[in-house]
């Protein structure tokens, strides 16, 4: 597929867009009709670069994200978490969680956004992640064995899921700094 003949920050504007309209009707309603309106552009220009709508949902999605987690090295495992939780602020949090969780649905029935998503979102993601969790092994504060290094991310996603249900309350730094604290740290032995 043809891609970027678009500037950075006309591209920028397209993935605000969508985000938008994905916070606005969800998924399933958003429509490459509606993206185009939103955006000036035409669906001709929008299947050109993106070529599907799954596609462009995942890469908004990413280009969302703050940079490579991999980057983050603070010499400690309690420090590069403190840094991963710094770079979004609670207010994006809660949109982020809001967002993912209307996919969630989605997910289940379109596997064409589900490919996108692991693609372009997930697996970037768990790479970054697993790398801030290998440096805290190699650095000697996580033994190689403890089973809970592979559980960590469906530890943190939980988090997200339950806290909005269990407590009707949106997942914010104090959250998650506790919640890191008392289960993610124990469960490592850190």
């Amino acid at each position: 597929m043809a891609r970027s003949r678009l500037t950075p920050e006309r591209e920028s504007e397209l993935y605000a867009a969508v985000l938008d309209l994905l916070r606005e009707v969800g998924y399933d309603a958003l429509t490459m009709d509606a993206v185009a309106a939103r955006t000036h552009s035409s669906k001709a220009t929008l299947y050109r670069q993106w070529g599907s709508k799954p596609e462009l949902v995942a890469r908004a999605l990413r280009a969302n994200k703050p940079a490579d987690l991999s980057e983050i090295d603070t010499g400690s495992l309690r420090g590069d978490f403190r840094e991963m939780l710094e770079r979004t602020d609670d207010c994006q949090m809660e949109k982020d969680s809001a967002l993912m969780r209307g996919l969630a649905h989605a997910v289940h029935d379109n596997p064409d956004l589900h490919r996108a998503l692991r693609e372009l979102l997930i697996e970037p993601e768990m790479n970054g992640f697993e790398e801030v969790l290998r440096r805290a092994v190699r650095r000697g504060e996580v033994d190689a064995a403890n089973p809970a290094l592979k559980l960590v991310p469906h530890m943190l996603i939980g988090a997200f899921v339950a806290r909005p249900l269990i407590e009707d309350q949106p997942v914010d730094h104090a959250f998650l700094g506790t919640y890191v604290d008392a289960v993610v740290f124990p469960a490592l032995g850190v």
